[in-house]
């Protein structure tokens, strides 16, 4: 069998259990290359330094395995990752796995996806991998068999030039897993509070909390595949174009006088 060329990052952190579960199952299809935050990067979104130097540290390289902590966003590590380590030689980038669900708009602040979308943007087939549970000890065999058919998928087949996959796996047991649900991003936010708290010199601070609000019970979306137990699969892009709004402002366009 080829051995890839792999990239792993992901935005919890090297030490987080979900990527160390992502290697070990990379490392079955290739030379594995991780670069991934120091410290926990979530909902950092598509962010990259710019004002202070990024540090790498090399902290393990055997046998074609190498490991870097980098000290910039999931972005970051994905860019010094391509252009530092692995020249633009990467055949597949992975992300994750995420320690939630980055189904629907939470594609939007994930640094997870970030790392998925900065791959695509690059040409490089990316899949992003995020299991519906938040704990740190959270079984991340659960889904394995799924992730390794996506992954073989693309392997195999590639997937179109710029788009990678947003992957979320419902936190029940593997073998109550229906299947695969090739589907799309549902429409939903977050009802968002802050919390006005004090601290013990009695100084206010607020803490971020809110209630996801699914505005879309269609069966065709993410949201739906994962409530009834499917792993969910949304293909992704870097293309903000609104294209089914371009005719509306067509009306607008005008020629300088």
């Amino acid at each position: 069998m080829k051995k890839y060329r792999i990239l792993v990052t992901n935005d919890d952190g090297i030490d987080a259990p979900g990527i160390r579960k992502l290697i070990e199952i990379a490392k079955d299809y290739g030379n594995v290359t991780v670069v991934a935050p120091d410290s926990p990067r979530s909902g950092q979104g598509h962010a990259i330094t710019m004002n202070i130097p990024l540090r790498l540290e090399e902290l393990y390289r055997q046998n074609g395995h190498a490991e870097y902590k980098c000290s910039g966003t999931p972005v970051d590590c994905v860019k010094l990752a391509e252009k530092a380590i692995l020249k633009g030689n990467a055949d597949l980038v992975l992300s994750g796995i995420n320690h939630g669900s980055n189904a629907s708009i939470n594609i939007i602040y994930s640094g997870t996806l970030a790392a998925v979308l900065e791959a695509a943007i690059e040409g490089v087939p990316a899949i992003g991998f995020s299991l519906l549970n938040w704990a740190n000890d959270a079984n991340f065999d659960n889904g394995e068999q799924f992730v390794r058919q996506i992954i073989e998928n693309v392997l195999e087949e590639g997937l179109p030039q710029h788009v990678g996959l947003n992957v979320n796996i419902p936190d029940i047991p593997e073998n109550e897993i229906k299947g695969i649900k090739v589907c799309r991003q549902a429409k939903a936010y977050w009802d968002e509070e802050f919390d006005l708290r004090q601290d013990p010199h009695k100084r206010d601070y607020y803490w971020l909390t809110g209630v996801f609000k699914n505005l879309d019970e269609h069966n065709d979306t993410d949201e739906w595949a994962l409530k009834h137990g499917y792993v969910s699969v949304v293909p992704v892009q870097a293309d903000f174009t609104a294209h089914n709004s371009l005719h509306f402002l067509k009306k607008w366009e005008s020629n300088a006088k």
